[in-house]
């Protein structure tokens, strides 16, 4: 006998998106890169403030507003020296996320970027925001580079 339907409650309603930015060529060693990204305090001149407000961090955590998407919290819960970040958001934001930042050093001054963000999502919602994610990866990636120096070779 074919099993019966489900019961309403258990259908699964959300799926997994994967958004991963471009690679990014930055003009610093692997240390100096990790060293930079693995303290959310570094990052406060790179902020875009016409896009983000009350930005706040710690070593460990940060805070901020999106106009239209609300208060995004991340905190760091993997550091891989040299390689790998991993952020995870926290209660407060609106869609529970993670980030990988991983790192590959190709040369002296070459460092390679990756951001990965996996999120999860109703399959409206994912058709909605996974193009403005992907933008907003790559910008991140642009302003890395802008901000180590590019890397000749990419």
């Amino acid at each position: 006998m074919a099993p019966g339907p489900r019961p309403l409650g258990t259908i699964k309603t959300t799926s997994m998106a994967k958004i991963e930015s471009k690679i990014g060529a930055l003009g610093q060693n692997e240390d100096q890169v990790y060293n930079f990204l693995s303290d959310f305090r570094n990052l406060d001149p790179l902020v875009p403030h016409d896009k983000i407000s009350n930005w706040e961090s710690t070593q460990d955590t940060c805070r901020f507003d999106i106009a239209g998407a609300g208060t995004i919290s991340m905190v760091i819960i993997e550091r891989e020296p040299h390689k790998l970040i991993k952020l995870q958001s926290q209660s407060q934001s609106p869609v529970p996320f993670t980030l990988w930042m991983q790192m590959k050093q190709v040369s002296e001054q070459d460092t390679r970027i990756k951001l990965t963000a996996k999120a999860e999502m109703n399959p409206f919602m994912k058709a909605m925001v996974s193009k403005y994610l992907k933008k907003g990866l790559d910008g991140i990636v642009d302003k890395l580079s802008e901000h180590f120096g590019e890397a000749s070779g990419l």
